[in-house]
């Protein structure tokens, strides 16, 4: 495992001396349907590849900024984006069951609240041509969600994320790579229903990569969670940086 890790951070250092350590951080009100929200947008430069990030189910919070940074520190745009609303960042499970609960329920809104969103980014001279949607837990469902909108962008990918299909759905508008990176020991999203996504991409022909990490629950990415793990954490992003290289232009 000690040998992986630097590996890994070799990795990243690498990029990093690549791409370098540029760009700023903004915080962002903005409006979609006459409320108001409230990302974050860190700007790499003018020319930058983009992602749109979608947070799990606590609402926006420190998480999604570190993973932000991360991102940008290795030459990436990023708005990480708000899908409950300015101030609202749910601390007890009832309210996250609330909140997530009202949007699984109403998937015209999850769909607008997410275009919203990226056109804010565009305001902020985000590249949405060259972009990928990332999203964790129920934010990589969100992301699934716009896969199946149609939205034009290059790739989508959801971590630990929630599978399901919602009935008179499917992916046949989708536009770009589908890229799930999974725990197999996910007892929030099992891998019944992981499976029943892949055959769902197969016989729809839609280019997608899925992975199993084996003995990692939901939420393995969480630093600091519980259900952290480390070996599944550090692997499935470096999947994704490598995913990100191969799918948009720098």
């Amino acid at each position: 495992m000690r040998s992986f890790r630097w590996a890994y951070s070799g990795f990243l250092i690498a990029l990093a001396a690549t791409y370098g350590f540029a760009g700023e951080s903004r915080s962002v009100s903005y409006m979609v349907d006459g409320k108001q929200y409230e990302g974050y947008f860190f700007d790499a430069g003018k020319k930058s590849p983009f992602i749109l990030l979608v947070h799990d189910w606590d609402g926006l919070g420190d998480y999604e900024m570190k993973r932000s940074r991360m991102l940008s520190k290795i030459g990436y745009s990023v708005f990480a984006t708000d899908l409950f609303g300015a101030g609202i960042r749910p601390s007890k499970m009832e309210d996250r069951q609330k909140l997530t609960g009202e949007l699984y329920s109403d998937r015209k809104k999850m769909r607008a609240l997410l275009h919203g969103a990226l056109e804010e980014a565009r305001n902020h001279g985000a590249d949405i041509t060259n972009s990928v949607a990332i999203g964790y837990c129920f934010g990589g469902a969100a992301v699934l969600e716009l896969a199946r909108s149609g939205e034009q962008l290059k790739g989508f990918v959801a971590f630990h994320g929630g599978l399901e299909t919602p009935a008179g759905q499917d992916y046949s508008g989708t536009k770009g790579t589908i890229l799930v990176l999974h725990g197999s020991a996910d007892k929030a999203v099992p891998i019944n229903q992981f499976a029943a996504l892949a055959q769902k991409l197969e016989s729809g022909g839609i280019a997608h990569e899925m992975i199993l990490y084996g003995g990692a629950d939901h939420a393995f990415t969480v630093f600091g969670g519980e259900r952290y793990n480390e070996n599944a954490d550090l692997k499935s992003w470096q999947r994704f940086i490598s995913f990100l290289e191969e799918t948009l232009e720098k």
